[in-house]
């Protein structure tokens, strides 16, 4: 999780930031924070897929993590429910 910070003075390295959209900018900054990498760490010691610690972690940090896909069947068809 910690990021490779051996190259933080080559220009090169950080050339796909210059294209990133806003999404992969704020994962760079995100993943950078200590104190996100402390929460993440402690999450994933204790989560049990999309529990009460996703969530909190989620509404701390201002993530959104997808709901898994739940079919919805019929007797002819069938389609992924992703929620609402």
């Amino acid at each position: 999780m910690t990021p490779d910070t051996r190259e933080w003075r080559s220009s090169t390295t950080y050339d796909y930031l210059d294209r990133a959209d806003v999404d992969a900018l704020a994962w760079e900054c995100l993943r950078r924070n200590l104190d996100y990498q402390r929460d993440y760490a402690n999450s994933i010691r204790t989560a049990s897929e999309l529990g009460p610690e996703t969530e909190a972690i989620g509404d701390r940090w201002g993530l959104r993590f997808p709901r898994q896909a739940q079919p919805e069947c019929t007797r002819t068809t069938c389609f992924l429910d992703a929620g609402s």
